[in-house]
């Protein structure tokens, strides 16, 4: 989970060092898929398969106890573009990160000369003077349902996806048959409204 306000930056819970998958990585991610097929699925459906979750209690096991029915989020294109250009980014570059993978499918990254965060990311999309932003990602999940599982069953990420501190969100989707999890998920959210 990556959370930025203006006066805090929460380190990723989600951290992949050496090459060698952590054991939050391990849990989102899936075996090798089976297929080359793009998803079919629409911005309309990821955002009411999320919503259909937020309007429901449930303990994300993060200390905070039972959070929720939380407020439906509204899509952003914005935090589309910047959720697009990262699961592009993974699925090219072959690599399972929050930070960019920093060569040329790292487009912000590229931009500034060094691998791209979650948040320059989004700022380089277009949107700014946000009060709070965040992240999660998923790699081989085949529905949007299994990848909100594999987020509601990681307390960081499921505190990211039931947080009444967003108000919109973003999520794009890439398949690459030719990488390690084939389908690659960014989930961006954010906030410009303040509390």
């Amino acid at each position: 989970m990556l959370t930025i306000t203006p006066f805090t930056l929460i380190i990723p819970l989600l951290i992949i060092g050496c090459g060698a998958p952590s054991e939050e990585t391990v849990l989102l991610s899936q075996a090798k898929v089976e297929t080359t097929a793009p998803l079919n699925i629409s911005n309309s459906d990821i955002l009411l398969a999320i919503n259909k979750i937020r309007a429901m209690a449930r303990d994300c096991h993060d200390g905070l106890g039972v959070v929720g029915p939380v407020a439906p989020l509204r899509w952003s294109e914005t935090l589309y573009a910047a959720a697009y250009e990262h699961s592009n980014d993974l699925a090219q570059s072959n690599t399972f990160a929050h930070e960019g993978s920093g060569t040329i499918w790292d487009i912000t990254g590229s931009n500034n000369g060094a691998p791209s965060l979650f948040n320059e990311r989004i700022e380089a999309n277009g949107y700014g003077e946000f009060y709070v932003v965040g992240e999660n990602i998923a790699g081989g999940q085949e529905s949007i349902e299994v990848a909100i599982q594999a987020w509601l069953d990681s307390p960081a990420h499921c505190t990211n996806l039931m947080s009444d501190k967003y108000h919109e969100v973003g999520v794009a989707v890439v398949v690459n048959p030719d990488a390690d999890y084939e389908i690659y998920w960014t989930q961006n959210f954010g906030n410009r409204d303040g509390l």
